[in-house]
């Protein structure tokens, strides 16, 4: 992935969680046949073009907002270790 990218992106969504998830999606539709919805130069990887696409404007998230109209972020689960690996150990 290309820092200048990154970074643009990363001033259109200010959460890195919500901009991992959105490019992650997105590569996911690209892999899959989807067609990209901004110009972009031959060579350019999955996540490049995803992250054109949010810096662009062309993607758009939103929150599910809680019953009381405060918005609401649900974090990451943590990572936990399989049964196979603790056996291992």
């Amino acid at each position: 992935m290309k820092a200048e990218l990154v970074t643009a992106a990363s001033n259109v969504v200010r959460n890195p969680q919500i901009l991992v998830n959105m490019v992650s999606r997105r590569v996911r539709q690209l892999t899959l046949g989807h067609r990209p919805l901004v110009e972009f130069a031959p060579g350019l990887g999955h996540a490049d073009i995803a992250l054109t696409e949010i810096a662009n404007g062309k993607l758009e998230f939103e929150f599910n907002s809680a019953e009381n109209g405060n918005t609401e972020v649900v974090e990451f689960p943590a990572v936990i270790a399989s049964k196979k690996s603790e056996k291992a150990a």
